[in-house]
């Protein structure tokens, strides 16, 4: 809630200040009310769930900003911040924050069992093809740095975060259960096990290279995630 109220009174701050020609009227002034919880710098403690969004591939935060704003995904901050906004704007700021290259934070260097990182490996770099689950690697990237211009990267960013969101996507409070989507289909067949072992996996790897290209994708998982992969990115 604190956050809530520092944000209103910074939007409302940011407006006056702008109307009264404070400030310079840039896309950095312009988004500080996202930094408050997305910091500018990305240094927000280990145990925050709010993500990293710099550098994040521009397809796929337009499209989070989108869903956010046309109710698909709740949040009540974001959609105040962003209601009455166009989609033309929405791609600005993705393309904003798209271009920032910021340092990523260290690993969380998380102990874990033998057995719970084979498990993670797996279920990463294999899959469960017997349950129609295919390989993180396979949509996020073999480095799992994303894939332009539709899928986030899984690294760098905090376990307790990872949780939360493949939590949410099993739960399908995600997309508030009103739009299909392969994500949430994907982690309805994962056990509480598998999420936390992918989770503390990916949490203590570290950052290394950019998003892939778009031709890394094979064609029946574009298909299967046509909805997320072209709206998003327009890549057809």
């Amino acid at each position: 809630m604190t956050r809530f109220i520092i944000l209103i009174l910074l939007c409302i701050t940011s407006v006056a200040n702008a109307i009264g020609g404070e400030v310079p009227d840039t896309m950095a002034e312009r988004v500080k009310a996202c930094t408050i919880c997305h910091s500018a710098e990305d240094k927000v403690g280990r145990d925050a769930y709010y993500p990293r969004i710099a550098g994040k591939p521009q397809g796929y935060i337009f499209n989070q900003l989108r869903n956010f704003r046309d109710g698909r995904r709740y949040y009540q901050p974001m959609v105040v911040l962003l209601e009455n906004m166009s989609d033309e704007y929405l791609r600005e700021i993705a393309q904003y924050f798209s271009s920032l290259q910021l340092p990523y934070p260290d690993p969380e260097r998380i102990q874990m069992q033998p057995e719970e990182i084979k498990l993670a490996q797996h279920l990463i770099y294999s899959g469960s093809p017997e349950r129609n689950i295919p390989p993180c690697s396979a949509c996020h990237g073999d480095i799992l740095m994303g894939v332009e211009p539709a899928i986030p990267g899984l690294i760098g960013l905090s376990r307790a975060y990872i949780t939360a969101q493949l939590g949410g996507w099993r739960s399908g409070s995600i997309m508030r259960s009103r739009t299909s989507d392969c994500m949430s289909e994907i982690a309805k067949q994962l056990t509480e096990r598998e999420v936390n072992a992918v989770a503390k996996w990916l949490a203590n790897q570290s950052v290394s290279g950019k998003p892939s290209s778009f031709n890394v994708l094979s064609p029946e998982l574009v298909a299967r995630c046509s909805r997320t992969i072209l709206e998003n990115g327009g890549a057809e």
